[in-house]
């Protein structure tokens, strides 16, 4: 995957950045946006939807991925961007990465699309962005074609 960022690209950053001002963080104090883009160029987000009974908590990637799905649009999943940090501002050129669960259901996503998705994952402020290839960040990964399953 190329580290060019394009216009799409950027635009995809800003919608998770203006995701993550919608989470609703609670107990972490730890504010989460993701924004996917779809194939038609739709953009999809979500933010991260803590629960007081932490277990119940709702990743940002997660509820993004959920609502393409309810729209009938998880195979159209083409690129997801992530960003989070501090709500105090405190982590602004930090770069985060999906989490272990979160990466599963991108797998089950890019499985389900039948191509490679890029992640760009994007301090919450300034300029940092990193790509990653979901095979790189989560190897020998468990997908539907382990159940004998492929994309519909």
């Amino acid at each position: 995957m190329s580290d060019e960022l394009d216009d799409s690209d950027r635009a995809l950053i800003a919608a998770a950045r203006e995701a993550m001002g919608h989470a609703h963080a609670p107990y972490s104090r730890f504010a989460v946006g993701a924004a996917l883009r779809l194939t038609d160029g739709t953009i999809i987000t979500g933010s991260n939807f803590e629960n007081a009974s932490y277990g119940l908590s709702l990743c940002a990637e997660t509820v993004a991925i959920a609502a393409a799905n309810a729209r009938g649009r998880l195979r159209d999943i083409a690129a997801i961007a992530v960003t989070g940090g501090a709500m105090d501002g405190g982590t602004g050129e930090a770069i985060i990465t999906p989490c272990g669960r979160c990466r599963q259901i991108i797998k089950e996503a890019q499985d389900m699309a039948g191509r490679p998705l890029s992640i760009l994952c994007a301090a919450p402020a300034g300029d940092a962005v990193a790509r990653h290839a979901l095979d790189d960040i989560l190897p020998h990964a468990f997908g539907p074609a382990d159940l004998g399953i492929g994309p519909p």
